[in-house]
């Protein structure tokens, strides 16, 4: 009998990405405190500080459920070396959006498949986006019309909707940018016979 399933996320856009891909599961929120752990990093990268979120969670909700198989992950949003968080503000919100303004910036999603006490796989996939130039009167008028929605995500956009008009070019899987690329998972679902092969 394989191990159940059990995603350790709160998150409604990686709930229905597995949703949609046909995958029987149960989800719990994480318990962790995720910026007492990048404190705990250091310099770490973009890569080792999404990396690490993620191992911890699935480690967290793991310690709760040893038989199944925990699915961690999170996301970090970079430009250069500096790691964006969502905003706690409309004007934090805007000032990232005006920082990334005209630049290319990248978000990196990782993922950690944890039993017990043991990470058993882990995976960092990339997206790169291009925000075209954008005015401050755009982004105020944008932050008008998607309202709260800008706190959901890191990077202040969703691009199935009308985020999707401040970038002149994008880079990388949808799953990716979305916070849990699919496809890798999948693939490592499979190899551990976790799902129909």
């Amino acid at each position: 009998m394989t191990a159940p399933l059990l995603l350790a996320s709160s998150s409604p856009f990686r709930r229905m990405l597995m949703e949609n891909a046909g995958l029987t599961f149960s989800h719990q929120a994480a318990a962790i405190d995720e910026r007492a752990i990048e404190d705990t990093l250091g310099n770490a990268t973009p890569d080792a500080v999404a990396l690490s979120l993620a191992k911890a969670k699935a480690l967290d909700v793991a310690a709760r459920d040893p038989d199944a198989l925990v699915i961690g992950s999170d996301q970090t949003m970079s430009l250069g070396e500096r790691v964006y968080h969502k905003a706690a503000s409309r004007g934090q919100a805007k000032e990232n959006l005006l920082s990334l303004s005209g630049k290319t910036h990248r978000l990196n999603s990782a993922i950690a498949l944890a039993r017990g006490g043991d990470i058993v796989w882990e995976h960092v996939s990339h997206a790169e986006l291009t925000v075209r130039p954008l005015s401050e009167e755009f982004v105020d008028r944008y932050l008008n019309r998607v309202g709260e929605k800008v706190f959901l995500s890191v990077g202040a956009y969703q691009l199935e909707g009308e985020g999707i008009q401040l970038f002149s070019e994008i880079r990388g899987d949808y799953f990716t940018i979305v916070g849990l690329p699919m496809l890798p998972l999948l693939d490592k679902l499979r190899a551990l016979g976790a799902i129909d092969g």
